[in-house]
């Protein structure tokens, strides 16, 4: 059979044939040849793969992702696609790491008062005595 089966193509790129499957569903790949009703894919696709791995650990959605590959005019280069999404993504993420580090501040200085019950820390807090 030409082309490589749903199978090989997820051992080598170290994927399950559902999430093969789903990145279909998804637009992220092209619709595969069948031959005999199976799914057969050019060796081209595990760079797709890949492409969708770089963009998956670097926090895009699938939608983002789907974007990336299918979402720009014909012609754009990859690297003005990337920098374009990029960009926002960057935004998001600070928002996050803000975020996160608002928590950690809260974790580590909030209660370390000397009250005995809640009730104690909520009339402190009311006060403005506990923080």
């Amino acid at each position: 059979m030409r082309g490589l089966s749903i199978g090989q193509v997820g051992k080598k790129a170290e994927l399950a044939a559902s999430a093969i499957r789903y990145y279909e569903r998804a637009g992220l790949l092209p619709k595969p040849m069948r031959v005999s009703g199976q799914r057969r894919y050019d060796p081209e696709i595990l760079g797709r793969l890949e492409m969708i791995r770089i963009a998956r650990i670097s926090g895009f959605t699938v939608a983002e992702t789907k974007t990336f590959l299918t979402g720009f005019p014909a012609g754009t280069k990859p690297s003005a696609r990337w920098q374009a999404l990029a960009a926002r993504k960057l935004v998001e993420i600070e928002a996050v790491i803000q975020t996160a580090r608002r928590m950690k501040a809260s974790l580590e200085t909030r209660f370390r008062c000397d009250c005995h019950e809640i009730a104690d820390c909520e009339r402190a807090i009311a006060a403005k005595r506990c923080r």
